[in-house]
């Protein structure tokens, strides 16, 4: 099946189903480079956040790349000890002045603290204002979005999970796709163990593709938006180039019979940051 390298989102913004991210990029030369690799290599979507300590050189990359703004989806996130009204706004500040640019593409809460429904109230505000394009959460569990969904005026647009076909999320991205929720998925590929099951190596085989591409198009045909991390350019490039086959529809169900339910991070209903 041909996929669109975009999503259309509930508000009717377009955004990348393959963006970079740039977690455990803090020295500034490496989040640079990356990102600039990442551009030149066509990405138009870029994930990062306040935590990441990295939000200066990306916006110093996105500068120095020349590829006009329009182009281009910026996503960045406000801390947790940063959450609350008040406090999500002025983190909001501090991230759009390190990032040099006038407006973020997309802004989430990062994890879930006992304050996401004032925090979200923020993401509403500035969503109103203009100065986010869209409003969005990360981490989120379905009680969390219920919890949201009570104070909100507009929902979430986009939740941004950990996902991959070791924790292949189904009842979350059921019920988000019930509620018009696109859902990212943050450590795509996992821990890297699915490349060498039989399945994923067999695909991979008869596709003449790199394990790491045939789970970033299983993530296309099931409808999330991957963003995936890399410093080495080769494998920047490679995960961009997943656009150009399809898997046939039992191959989708079998990497999705891989789940286990394994998580590479934190629980967002168990977490101590």
């Amino acid at each position: 099946m041909t996929i669109s390298k975009t999503i259309t989102l509930a508000n009717g913004v377009e955004m990348p189903r393959i963006g970079y991210g740039v977690f455990r990029m803090k020295e500034h030369e490496v989040a640079f480079n990356g990102v600039i690799e990442a551009l030149n290599a066509g990405y138009r979507a870029i994930d990062t956040a306040a935590i990441y300590q990295n939000e200066e050189a990306v916006g110093e990359a996105i500068k120095a790349s020349g590829v006009e703004r329009s182009e281009l989806f910026i996503t960045t996130k406000v801390w947790n000890a940063d959450q609350g009204f008040d406090n999500t706004l002025r983190a909001f500040e501090t991230s759009l002045k390190k990032l040099n640019l006038e407006y973020i593409d997309l802004y989430l809460t990062h994890w879930p603290k006992p304050t996401l429904a004032e925090t979200y109230k923020a993401i509403e505000r500035l969503y109103e204002e203009k100065l986010i394009r869209v409003p969005g959460v990360s981490n989120h569990h379905q009680h969390h979005l219920e919890e949201v969904f009570a104070v909100a005026n507009v929902k979430p647009m986009v939740n941004q999970v950990e996902c991959h076909p070791s924790l292949a999320q189904h009842d979350l991205r059921a019920f988000c796709a019930q509620h018009n929720i696109a859902v990212t998925a943050w450590a795509p590929l996992g821990t890297g163990i699915v490349f060498t099951h039989p399945i994923v190596k067999g695909l991979a085989e008869k596709y003449s593709k790199t394990p790491a591409q045939i789970v970033l198009r299983w993530h296309l045909e099931v409808g999330n938006i991957a963003i995936p991390k890399s410093v080495t350019p080769q494998r920047v490039k490679e995960n961009l180039e997943v656009f150009d086959f399809a898997l046939a529809v039992d191959e989708v169900a079998a990497i999705s019979a891989l789940n286990t339910f394994h998580r590479t991070g934190a629980d967002p209903d168990n977490f101590d940051f």
